[in-house]
């Protein structure tokens, strides 16, 4: 049962900023573990670690259950302020404090693909909790984005230091499979829209994104162009749904999906495939990614955006054939091999979960599709591990764009399964009559303001991710 206490004021902090608590204190370790919980407000610490990553540890004010949620955060943009964080929200965090749980997060040593540095970083965060307070009985890793592939690697690469896990929105088709994809997109981009971008080997990050996106613009302005625009969304199955507050498009609407699909490049899509890739490539000295032995023709086949596509080709009088053609006799991009090594350690999946693993996604993702859920299902059942894993849906388009009262469901659908020992998920309806009950957190922020949003959980099965990577499963 979930406690109702002080539920009903949360909706007041919808304004609260996680880097603007006021609680705050250097972090001094004790010579013996200080108690956690019971002092009657929230205790907030803060420290440094050995690398420079900074990390954010937070005890509720009432007692603790014991039980630590360990978070990993998304994407910080090369250059970006890099503050810790220890949940993805202002009124999950207060959810999740009034209800007994510890929080804890680090901000990781360095941004952009930094999941080298954020591995450790967040072990050597629990051990900083540990130091301060004491070993938690329960510790649920939790992320969103890159955190969500930084969840799902903690688990894979630290099984004993934790008890279930909790990726949302994750990149779950790991690194190799995830910048191989972005390669697909970009490599049709540049042969059928601008050959004047850099694909790899990036030389001047903001050049070549301004490019990209001036060529994306032009292009846009015609049926031609949308037809090519399409097939590049499609190669990386971008979903043609870009506004959470819209309804999704009709499935037979392939204009208005064609435009949301550039929504997603021009937005949010375009500054990680002709930008920061320089930053991955700096970090993993070289190239990772290659399209050798890609067969156009069938990755498009596999495309959930294939009938759009051939549409658009078909109204704008251009042969799908020809370019398809076009792509497959093109020279094609090798990856250096210590670069592809780098990015297979930082990080891919062999599905060799050992501890419960529940996965959330929205529907409409154009960033992490949601076919990141099918190649991380697929690693895990071909471990023999299934049984541990679960996944759930959320209708609405965005990155990550769930409510409050959708994660809090989340989180109270894994800790059924850690007190019961079997998975008992909800159906959607159910799931979404629980969410509903949690009142002021039912919200959405768009543009800063809260909006009231109901839960959208759906049953789903994505389609197949176009370019995994299969690792051989661990030793059983």
């Amino acid at each position: 049962m979930v406690r109702s206490k002080k539920v009903a004021g949360l909706a007041l902090a919808a304004g609260l900023a996680i880097g603007g608590l006021t609680a705050s204190t250097a972090d001094t370790a004790a010579a013996s573990p200080s108690a956690c919980g019971g002092t009657g407000s929230i205790s907030t610490v803060s420290g440094t670690l050995a690398d420079g990553a900074t990390y954010l540890l937070e005890c509720p004010a009432g007692p603790w259950n014991g039980t630590l949620y360990l978070y990993s955060h998304g994407y910080v943009r090369p250059g970006d302020p890099n503050p810790p964080r220890d949940v993805g929200d202002p009124l999950t965090r207060l959810w999740m404090l009034d209800n007994g749980y510890a929080l804890a997060g680090s901000s990781y040593a360095s941004t952009g693909w930094a999941i080298e540095q954020a591995l450790p970083d967040q072990i050597n965060t629990l051990n900083a909790f540990g130091s301060r307070y004491r070993r938690p009985k329960t510790t649920v890793a939790w992320g969103h984005s890159l955190g969500g592939i930084i969840t799902a690697g903690l688990v894979q690469d630290y099984p004993k230091r934790f008890d279930a896990a909790l990726p949302m929105c994750g990149v779950l088709a790991g690194g190799v499979a995830t910048w191989n994809t972005a390669l697909d997109a970009e490599f049709a981009f540049q042969k059928l829209i601008d050959p004047a971008v850099q694909i790899v080997n990036i030389t001047n990050p903001t050049a070549n994104l301004h490019a990209a996106e001036v060529a994306g613009a032009q292009a846009q302005q015609t049926p031609q162009g949308q037809a090519r625009l399409a097939l590049v969304s499609a190669l990386g199955d971008t979903p043609g749904w870009f506004d959470p507050g819209s309804p999704e498009p009709a499935a037979n609407d392939y204009a208005t999906q064609e435009a949301n699909q550039f929504e997603w490049g021009s937005q949010v899509t375009f500054p990680f495939v002709f930008a920061f890739r320089a930053e991955l490539e700096a970090r993993a000295g070289g190239n990772p990614s290659w399209n050798t032995g890609v067969n156009y023709f069938a990755d498009l086949a596999k495309s959930a955006d294939l009938n759009e596509v051939r549409a658009l080709y078909q109204a704008a009088g251009l042969s799908l054939t020809k370019d398809l053609l076009t792509l497959n006799s093109a020279p094609r991009v090798k990856a250096s091999p210590d670069a592809a090594a780098y990015l297979v350690k930082n990080i891919s999946f062999n599905g060799g979960i050992s501890v419960p693993v529940l996965t959330m996604h929205t529907t409409g993702d154009g960033l992490v599709v949601p076919e990141n859920e099918q190649a991380y299902r697929s690693a895990v059942d071909r471990a023999g591990r299934g049984n541990l894993l679960r996944q759930v849906f959320v209708h609405r388009a965005g990155h990550c764009a769930f409510t409050p009262a959708e994660t809090v469901t989340a989180v109270q659908t894994l800790e059924n399964r850690l007190v019961t020992g079997q998975w008992h998920v909800p159906s959607p309806a159910a799931m979404n009559k629980q969410a509903g009950d949690l009142g002021p957190l039912n919200v959405f922020s768009t543009g800063g303001l809260p909006i009231a949003t109901a839960p959208a959980f759906i049953s789903y099965s994505p389609a197949r991710y176009l370019r995994p990577l299969t690792l051989f499963p661990p030793f059983r």
